[in-house]
């Protein structure tokens, strides 16, 4: 199970060093902020000012109007116009806090935008190490969920935490100048309050630990059953699975029950504890108005206050909850953007010239198990030992072995997936860690036994973005490869939609559409990742007549578990536990009798039947491959 422990950290309500880092991301926005700063300003005076409009109204005009101190005509006169610049401040401040939020919710976007682009691209450059030991799901979450915690931090978090602070200073200083007395009968509530948020803040930060785990474990549970759904429903695993999900599913409703409880426990507490005040001041001041002491405007005046007083210190003790999963959310982030990359990803090195194709490994040790740095991998996690070979250009080299004697690895150790812990691999006589990773893997065409079609169409699953590929070197290579009568077929042609992974195509067309990328991007070497071994004879017998034209003047190495590739190679590596242990040809190998022999006897012998097919069986498997639209992968 993968460890979820990042997501169940809380780290500090605030940490100067990732604010730091953090807000470093509104520097290219630093104008915007400015402004909604500005706009903060008159924000808390005209919340301020409608209180001390009903004490003017009150003590100025209708107190003297009862009194009979001024005529009804002027106390109206009056009336009205403290009616009017109520309504002025209304709606300046609503016009401020409209633009404040506009400004926000834009840097907001625009800083998100920046910050998944950004991870998107690390994730893009980190190597093959990381992915081994980091689940998809929990990746999936940090550029969803976690840049999300950050979204609610900078759009309406920091505005409205500044403008919540800066309305508490106006009403303590308006409610201290106003009457002393009355504004402490006020405060004297504010030890229950802190009292109050100090539960919910720690219960809502336990939810939302909780949350967050639950989201991490949901995503995670997911991207595993969606991807494996066949294997899910071939095995009957369905009520097993639903049981599963059920239960990832129940914890994350209970947290979120949780802090539901919470939030609805605080707010009308708050709210009873604001009213408690209000009470309090209406009582203690009515002796006071009663006594002659305070104006009945006043009073009136700094009952408003009191009560608005609390609305910010609720607003703060959710904004606090909101700046704390932000900190860990960037905890998180931060940490997958530092992570190291590999010399491969820094995009130095030397620039390829011309290219003759030759490849040799020279006395290479290999392993993937993480050792601290500057250790030797312990004696049994080495994967490759004492590897050497020579591939001269235009050869065609085949790696057999039993499962797990290295041949996958040999192939992502010459793509710099990995890089080797001793030894050399050369290109042309340069090693490769010399060499810059991009022109590198740009001289390679690689099929994969599993191929891996993206959402788009026909032509971008081919072409993959590169400029140089245009429309009709894609229709020619999909044709080369004996897609003509699929591709003629098709409606819409090469403007055909592929769904998620292919699924609309049979394995063999997608293996063959795989054929026709790497052709297309003419490279100077191939690699055959067991590429047939997961198609059926009359695809097997297409692609071989599209091997022909592939391997022309190319330099190959081919992984294969059929017979006819291994037959037609110039020459045959043996990989045996970890080494190189035999090459030659195919006859050359049987004549050993050594572990090549064996292997043959083993899984080769009964395929050799199938491997002398006489040419006109080619052709007529070709011709019948027009099979119509795409269909399920059913081969």
């Amino acid at each position: 199970m993968s460890d979820f422990r990042e997501e169940e950290a809380l780290g500090k309500i605030y940490d100067s060093h990732l604010a730091r880092r953090l807000f470093g991301y509104l520097r290219p926005y630093k104008g915007w902020v400015a402004i909604a700063a500005l706009l903060t300003i008159p924000v808390a005076p005209l919340a301020a000012a409608g209180p001390k409009l009903f004490e003017i109204a009150v003590d100025r005009y209708i107190v003297p109007a009862l009194h009979h101190e001024i005529l009804a005509p002027v106390a109206a006169r009056g009336l009205g116009w403290v009616s009017l610049l109520f309504l002025a401040t209304l709606a300046l401040g609503f016009a401020f806090q409209y633009l404040q939020v506009r400004v926000m919710q834009k840097v907001g976007q625009e800083t998100m935008y920046d910050l998944r682009r950004e991870v998107f691209e690390r994730l893009q450059r980190l190597p093959m190490t990381f992915y081994d030991r980091s689940p998809v799901g929990r990746l999936v979450t940090r550029v969803t969920t976690d840049v999300d915690a950050l979204n609610d931090l900078f759009a309406s978090g920091i505005s409205a935490m500044v403008n919540d602070a800066f309305l508490l200073l106006v009403f303590v200083f308006i409610m201290l100048r106003m009457n002393w007395r009355l504004a402490l009968a006020t405060f004297a509530v504010l030890p229950f309050i802190f009292v109050v948020t100090w539960i919910f803040r720690n219960k809502v930060r336990d939810a939302n630990r909780r949350i967050r785990t639950a989201i991490a474990r949901i995503n995670s549970f997911l991207q595993e059953h969606i991807s494996g759904m066949s294997v899910v429903q071939l095995f009957n695993r369905e009520r097993k699975s639903r049981a599963q999900f059920a239960e990832l599913n129940r914890v994350h409703m209970e947290a979120y029950k949780d802090a539901i409880l919470a939030y609805a426990l605080f707010f009308p507490g708050v709210e009873f504890i604001g009213v408690v005040a209000i009470i309090t001041v209406f009582w203690y001041g009515g002796f006071l108005a009663l006594a002659g002491v305070v104006p009945v405007g006043v009073l009136i005046a700094f009952m408003q206050y009191a009560q608005r007083f609390f609305q910010p210190i609720q607003d703060l003790s959710d904004k606090f909850n909101i700046l704390q999963a932000a900190m860990a959310a960037s905890e998180r982030i931060f940490k997958l953007l530092d992570e190291p990359l590999p010399p491969a990803a820094a995009g130095a090195g030397r620039h390829l010239g011309t290219i003759k194709g030759e490849i040799e490994f020279r006395n290479v040790w290999f392993a993937y198990a993480g050792s601290p740095k500057g250790a030797e991998p312990k004696e049994e996690d080495w994967v490759l030992r004492d590897v050497s070979f020579r591939v001269d250009p235009g050869q065609t080299i085949a790696i057999v072995g039993h499962t797990g004697a290295g041949k996958t690895t040999t192939i992502q150790l010459l793509l710099r997936f990995y890089d080797i812990q001793r030894g050399q691999i050369l290109l042309d006589g340069v090693d490769i860690r010399e060499l810059n990773v991009q022109d590198l893997r740009r001289q390679f065409g690689i099929v994969l036994q599993d191929p891996f079609l993206f959402s788009g169409t026909l032509e971008s699953n081919v072409r993959l973005g590169t400029e140089t590929v245009d429309r009709e070197a894609v229709a020619n290579a999909l044709r080369e490869v004996g897609l003509e009568h699929f591709l003629d077929s098709l409606p819409e042609g090469l403007d055909t939609i592929v769904s998620e992974r292919g699924a609309t195509f049979s394995v063999g067309q997608r293996q063959l559409v795989s054929f026709a990328r790497a052709l297309a991007h003419n490279p100077k070497f191939l690699i055959l990742d067991e590429a047939t071994s997961s198609v059926d004879t009359r695809t097997e017998l297409m692609i071989r007549a599209a091997l022909d034209r592939l391997l022309t003047g190319r330099t190959a190495i081919v992984i294969a578990h059929r017979l006819s590739t291994i037959q037609h190679a110039d020459r045959i590596l043996v990989f045996h536990k970890s080494r190189l242990r035999e090459q030659g040809t195919h006859q050359e190998l049987l004549a050993q009798r050594g572990i090549y022999y064996r292997l043959y006897q083993l899984q080769y012998k009964d395929q050799e039947l199938r491997v002398a097919v006489p040419p006109e069986s080619i052709r007529d498997a070709l011709a019948g491959s027009g099979a119509g639209a795409p269909r399920p992968a059913d081969d």
